[in-house]
């Protein structure tokens, strides 16, 4: 039978291939391929008084600061982000010398040079004449130099400083008495001023999270394109289903130099979808306007022919390659001979429906905030995502597939691209559409007010309408949304704008509206939400405020952001209860050894600290909370930076989780929370941040944490300081699960013993895509007799069976005071090793077999090797006098000599005096 199939489903792909070699042979429009010339190597940089110079060797993508310094020191070492800000007070010019053969292609009707990135506002000239200028650093430029090309051409792209380039717009705006706040970032910042005058990454002039490091450069490819009239430049498909089929609504984005009408023919193949070739010759007989190229068709497919798109945890992410190929020519009598009329573009897509559900809300107040996927409500769970890399010539495909693919194994099915970085790759979305990862898209505005001159306007429509349409059909994009907390500063008088309110009230309105949710509105969808104005907002209930609402941190409608750093974050009563927290978080230090990469010997950690710590309260956040919780040794002690270190990343972990956990407990409560995402993922240097993954990879505690907080399956015990209880819920975003033989086991511990003390256990039951609340347990029921709240704590786990599902804990008093904590007397051994070879890594596999004689607390391990490494498990409680961890370090060889020195190991233990 298994070999029938096999023949049989051979059978029907030599079907397919004839029937498309007949289709093609026998009906479609042939010409010669689009040609195109990378213009990638040969560079060379210039300041402007030519005092500096790299000559002729430098390669795309490209930015000033990786040009000249490339290796070590660089502008991420110790003081460089300041010591090296010259490089962006100089003009600087990027020249490339390249030869042509005209006479070989004297025969080709257009010549197309395309920036497909300048960052950001630059002069560009071929063969001494002006091509044009740019000012976005978002947007790509195309120029007709088919009348300008030689045998010998030089091409110079002269950019300006952004610095003083912005500075300029700045003072033109104030000349006019229309500044446009903020100037400046906070001191603490050391950054730049007046970033919103350009349409460049925001983050680059700094934020508290990171670096002011204004760079220019060409940060993506330059090609010259060759053709006869027409290339095919974007494709977007529209899915819908109904009820007995999938429809792909094809929009076919041209473009073209020509000012002529042309004819065109579109050949459609999507071999694992259709037993035929599709051709659109509708524009062979009929022009397309060159004002608008564009060809749009519809392709439905059976419903029972498809494999549902489902995000990570829920299914299979099942994506179909589909490929079109233009034929453009000017006449209608066909194509002239060896015309280069042939150009192609490849995608995959996902079939999956996605609705934004706003309905009256259980609680009778407000509209919910959820998101359903193929007809399934669905928790979203994820954090938001920064540039992979201040500098945007360095977000390589690697660093990019690291970091979503942490995402899938801290179980995250929803990330947010937050509106101060950049729109992301290609390479970032198609990993996204693979890993299952749905995609909260800002446009790429962030806490400023930005003008609203005619220019700016312009330059806007152009950026928000070449990047929705590279975007939208992706099956991971899940909502855009116009900006990052801009209604909130505006309404809220972040930035000393109610001294002219209605004037930016209008150009808010003018910029969002008018402006950015026009141009997505165009390529809007039928499988994905209208476009929010703002994050956080009021969602739909912000129509009738004509969007800026007075609070748009309701927390009845739309999403909201949280932080309060003052407060006990290990409290879930401090937190809002909001139908969708897109927004949260609390900073930590990066570890030990990777401050030891970037500071040298002879640079002091504590200011290095002191100096990248951007927030405005400085370091009283992250010592607030650990002073409230643990052991912190006084500054003066030597062991303070450690401590300090340490005991921030468990702060970090712990206060993160507990706000997580009171998020997913509310799914089913009259409150109906549906979404959580932590700020922030990742890093872009070394430094306090809010982020679970440091620069260069390795897991802070708080992504351990999270891939047991943000499980499909986990059992939560939050405590409930009116009654002095603990709520144990039982979360399942599973749609069917297994609920046989599942118990909760609560094992009481002292601090001063191994194993538990005490146990009770009791038999559940999950809900599947939903929340079994299932005791709320007094603690001093749990904690009497020889236990009270500061010689023990409580550990709870769901089990089948024997077999641990989930655990969790619940810690009554400061650790700091607890009683009974003591030595562990821990010792550890190399026990295995062994090295995996890869194309392109080496993974080293080595297991570490720890040793204790007393409880040990939130055991930490660091690597000491500059490697990228993950742990089975960190910040854990060893309760048993023997835990084996297990440690995967990439490396560029197979490490063959493990020493224990590799590694260093802590220990709250240690701390306690």
């Amino acid at each position: 039978m298994r070999c029938w199939l096999s023949s049989q489903l051979y059978d029907r792909q030599l079907f397919r291939l004839g029937l498309l070699l007949y289709l093609l042979m026998g009906t479609r429009v042939k010409g010669d391929a689009v040609e195109v010339i990378e213009l990638s190597t040969n560079w060379s940089i210039s300041n402007q008084n030519a005092s500096l110079t790299l000559f002729k060797n430098q390669t795309l993508p490209s930015g000033i600061y990786s040009a000249f310094y490339p290796g070590s020191p660089n502008v991420l070492d110790a003081y460089n982000d300041v010591n090296l800000r010259w490089l962006a007070y100089d003009n600087w010019t990027y020249i490339n010398e390249f030869k042509f053969d005209v006479e070989h292609y004297k025969r080709v009707r257009c010549f197309n040079l395309t920036f497909h990135g300048i960052d950001t506002v630059a002069e560009i000239r071929l063969n001494r004449r002006l091509l044009g200028r740019t000012d976005n650093m978002f947007v790509r430029y195309s120029y007709d130099v088919t009348k300008l090309l030689e045998r010998d051409n030089v091409l110079e792209v002269e950019i300006k400083s952004p610095v003083w380039a912005a500075l300029a717009k700045a003072r033109a705006l104030d000349s006019e008495k229309l500044s446009v706040p903020p100037a400046c970032p906070p001191e603490r910042y050391h950054g730049e001023c007046h970033v919103n005058m350009l349409r460049k990454m925001q983050a680059s002039f700094a934020w508290d999270w990171g670096p002011a490091v204004p760079s220019m450069g060409l940060w993506k490819s330059v090609q010259l394109e060759m053709y006869e009239v027409a290339l095919l430049r974007d494709v977007d498909v529209d899915i819908s289903r109904n009820a007995t089929h999938w429809n792909m609504h094809i929009s076919c984005y041209m473009d073209t130099n020509v000012k002529d009408n042309f004819y065109a023919q579109i050949v459609f193949y999507a071999v694992e979808l259709l037993n035929r070739t599709v051709i659109i010759d509708t524009y062979t007989t009929k022009p397309i306007s060159y004002l608008a190229p564009v060809i749009v068709f519809d392709q439905a497919v059976p419903i029972e022919d498809v494999v549902v798109w489902w995000p990570n945890g829920y299914g299979e992410q099942k994506l179909y390659p589909l490929h079109f190929t233009l034929n453009a020519y000017l006449s209608a009598s066909g194509l002239e001979p060896r015309a280069k009329t042939e150009s192609h573009k490849s995608l995959r897509v996902g079939f999956r429906t996605l609705e934004l559900i706003e309905r009256p809300a259980p609680d009778g107040r407000g509209n919910t905030f959820l998101f359903r996927v193929n007809g399934l409500e669905m928790f979203m769970k994820g954090s938001n995502y920064i540039p992979s890399h201040i500098l945007p010539e360095q977000q390589t495909p690697e660093r990019i597939a690291y970091l979503l693919e942490s995402a899938k194994e801290a179980h995250m099915n929803m990330i947010r691209v937050w509106g101060g970085g950049i729109y992301e790759s290609d390479y970032f979305y198609d990993m996204a559409d693979s890993l299952g990862i749905l995609i909260w898209q800002d446009m790429m505005f962030a806490c400023a007010m930005y003008p609203t001159t005619p220019e700016f306007l312009a330059s806007v429509s152009e950026e928000v309408r070449q990047n929705a349409k590279r975007l939208s059909h992706h099956a991971s994009i899940a909502i855009f949304a116009g900006n990052n907390e801009n209604e909130a500063a505006l309404v809220q008088n972040w930035y000393h704008t109610y001294q002219d309110l209605d004037r930016f009230k209008a150009e808010y309105r003018e910029l969002y509206l008018g402006t950015v949710l026009h141009e997505l509105k165009i390529v809007s969808h039928n499988n994905r939400p209208e476009p929010l104005v703002s994050s956080p907002s009021n969602g739909k209930a912000s129509e009738r405020d004509n969007y800026i609402s007075e609070n748009p941190q309701d927390n009845h409608n739309g999403d909201v952001h949280f932080y309060d750093y003052l407060k006990d974050a290990w409290d879930p009563s401090i937190y809002p209860r909001p139908r969708f927290a897109s927004e949260y978080g609390v900073q930590s230090l990066p570890g030990s050894y990777a401050w030891d990469r970037i500071k040298g010997d002879e640079i002091d950690l504590t200011k290095l600290m002191g100096h990248r710590q951007h927030h405005p309260l400085a370091m009283v956040p992250i010592t607030t909370q650990v002073h409230r919780h643990l052991p912190l040794p006084l500054p003066e002690d030597k062991d303070y930076n450690q401590a300090l270190i340490y005991f921030s990343q468990i702060s970090h972990a712990m206060a993160t989780k507990v706000e997580t956990e009171l998020y997913r407990t509310m799914r089913d409560t009259e409150h109906n929370t549906m979404g959580a995402l932590y700020w922030q993922l990742n890093d872009v240097w070394v430094a306090p941040s809010w982020s679970g993954i440091d620069f260069y990879g390795n897991w802070k505690l708080l992504h351990y944490w999270a891939r047991d907080f943000l499980a499909p399956v986990a059992i939560m015990a939050l405590y409930d300081k009116p009654t002095k209880s603990l709520n144990i819920s039982l979360v399942c975003d599973k749609p069917t699960i297994n609920t046989e033989n599942l118990n909760v086991v609560a094992n009481i511990h002292l601090w001063s013993q191994l194993m538990p003390r005490n146990s009770t256990n009791w038999s559940v039951t999950l809900r599947p895509n939903g929340v079994q609340y299932d005791k709320v347990i007094p603690v001093n029921e749990l904690l009497k007799g020889d236990f009270n709240e500061h010689n023990a704590y409580l550990e709870f786990q769901l089990r089948r069976g024997q077999k641990p599902i989930s655990r969790t804990y619940y810690f009554p008093s400061n650790i700091a005071s607890a009683e009974g904590i003591t030595d562990p007397e821990l010792e550890y051994e190399i026990t295995s090793k062994m090295c995996v070879e890869t194309p392109t890594i080496k993974r080293n596999s080595i297991s570490l077999t720890i040793k204790v004689k007393y409880p040990a607390v939130f055991v930490y391990i660091e690597l000491q090797l500059p490697y990228r490494y993950k742990l089975s498990e960190n910040g854990y409680m060893q309760t048993t006098p023997v835990h084996v961890v297990h440690a995967t370090i990439e490396t560029n060889s197979c490490l063959r000599i493990w020493r224990k020195n590799n590694f260093n190991i802590w220990t709250v233990n240690q701390f306690m005096h």
